[in-house]
């Protein structure tokens, strides 16, 4: 069938893959030009040209009525003339649940799908590691390897990986979850839920947490974190919890996690399956919570705890997530991806008996948040301050950012640096440092652009040991 895409934005390009995968005659569309794409965006669009889609870019107003079926991306209204045009011609207008059925038939395999603001990607690879431990052939998709998980789900699909596997291990986005709303999840799981991503729910807390909870409804076994017992219980009363012990008050939770000096000691009671065990951990901060949520998907499939043991003992963390880089000039240099208030403390709390020298991105992705209240947090934990004023989505200078983040700090003893890129922010660290201190990067950028940024992040930090020794 002649099928046409509207919009090639985040929705449209996996949806016009799947269809095209599928044999239909796909045609893209958008008003926006090439060049306005970003990178990761031209790249798909050139690989979906390869594959016999016809993309038609610069098109502000295409022709729909040789068609049979027809996309619109989310951010179409009901209400504008390309929808009228649709009704009219009484063409098969795809929805997302049309999509998620076909990308659904594809998958034959058990799903394990993990949701949340923070710790998405942590768990998942914590999973996939227990899972491969235990001999398990998976196929693991996430935003460290594709910031749009649901492209990389579709890619995986075209690549025949859904075809090689024992076991499918996702990590669901809101935007994941907005696309493949109802796939058959074998066993879901909640890391959390803060605010964020607000803009593109109309500002609105309640919408967003409504978006992440289509994962309960999708799940077969659901498994959450305590601390979001107060949604979840009204809504499914067989839920599984875990949390760290310090986080529990009286409730009953199934899998709880202890920190012990370079290990962990997890104690699980389930469906008449009592248990602990103590395994090497080797990892900081919030790296606990995500090992205690990995072992209790795990425990919950059937996997034994050497397998477990065996898998968390190794585990050497994440790229960008409390990533040691280095030590230079005697000051331990460490990036994370921290950019939220929760995951922001913890890793503040870890370094609590250092002294700590900060360089932050530009906070501001697709999401605009409140820098302010970051410099704030930031103050009260941090020696020096460098703010960063380059949006890398923007690629634009906007030093307002960085002082809207600096005038934020409270406490008159912080250093407060302004920089116009994080390259001058990494260099920077050093001219504020001392041998012994941390220099400690924090903010969203490097992982939603994780090899640009980490990048300029390194050529910063080595220009910054040498010219700052």
């Amino acid at each position: 069938m002649k099928c046409i895409v509207i919009g090639a934005g985040n929705a449209g390009r996996p949806v016009a893959r799947i269809l095209n995968h599928q044999g239909h005659d796909v045609t893209i569309t958008d008003s926006k030009n090439f060049d306005i794409f970003n990178e990761d965006a031209q790249s798909f669009l050139n690989i979906m040209e390869t594959e016999g889609i016809n993309i038609e870019l610069n098109n502000d107003n295409p022709s729909i009525k040789e068609y049979d079926m027809i996309y619109l991306a989310p951010s179409i209204p009901k209400d504008s003339e390309i929808f009228k045009k649709a009704n009219s011609y009484n063409m098969n207008i795809l929805t997302n649940k049309d999509i998620n059925d076909i990308v659904a038939s594809y998958i034959d395999v058990d799903i394990i799908g993990i949701t949340g603001t923070m710790g998405k990607t942590t768990t998942t690879f914590l999973t996939d590691s227990i899972f491969k431990s235990s001999g398990y052939k998976t196929w693991t998709c996430s935003s460290l390897v594709n910031n749009l998980v649901s492209e990389a789900i579709i890619d995986g699909i075209i690549k025949g990986e859904n075809e090689k596997c024992d076991v499918a291990i996702f990590e669901l986005p809101h935007g994941t979850l907005g696309l493949l709303c109802n796939l058959p999840i074998t066993i879901g799981l909640l890391t959390n839920l803060n605010g964020d991503h607000l803009v593109e729910f109309d500002g609105s807390i309640e919408k967003y947490i409504d978006r992440k909870l289509l994962l309960e409804n999708s799940s077969e076994l659901f498994i959450s974190n305590n601390k979001c017992r107060d949604i979840i219980s009204p809504l499914r009363d067989n839920s599984y919890y875990y949390a760290m012990d310090e986080d529990i008050l009286d409730e009953k939770c199934q899998f709880i996690g202890t920190a012990l000096d370079k290990s962990l000691k997890i104690k699980y009671d389930f469906n008449n399956i009592k248990g602990e065990f103590i395994s090497e951990y080797h990892m900081m901060s919030y790296f606990f919570e995500n090992a205690v949520a990995a072992s209790s998907i795990a425990l919950l499939y059937g996997i034994n705890e050497k397998s477990i043991i065996e898998a968390l003992s190794v585990f050497k963390g994440i790229p960008i997530h409390m990533e040691y880089f280095g030590d230079y000039n005697g000051r331990k240099v460490i990036i994370d991806t921290a950019f939220l208030e929760e995951g922001m403390i913890k890793t503040f709390e870890y370094f609590s008996d250092e002294r700590i020298v900060l360089f932050l991105d530009h906070f501001d992705t697709s999401s605009e948040r409140n820098k302010k209240d970051v410099g704030k947090l930031c103050g009260k934990y941090a020696d020096v301050i460098i703010a960063s004023g380059y949006n890398e989505f923007k690629k634009t200078v906007e030093m307002s950012a960085s002082y809207e983040l600096l005038d934020g700090v409270e406490n008159p003893n912080v250093i407060k640096v302004p920089a116009e890129t994080i390259e001058e922010a990494a260099e920077l660290s050093f001219k504020y440092s001392n041998p012994g201190d941390v220099i400690l990067h924090m903010g969203p950028l490097t992982s939603a652009k994780r090899e640009i940024v980490t990048k300029k992040i390194k050529e910063g930090i080595e220009s910054g040991s040498q010219k700052y020794k």
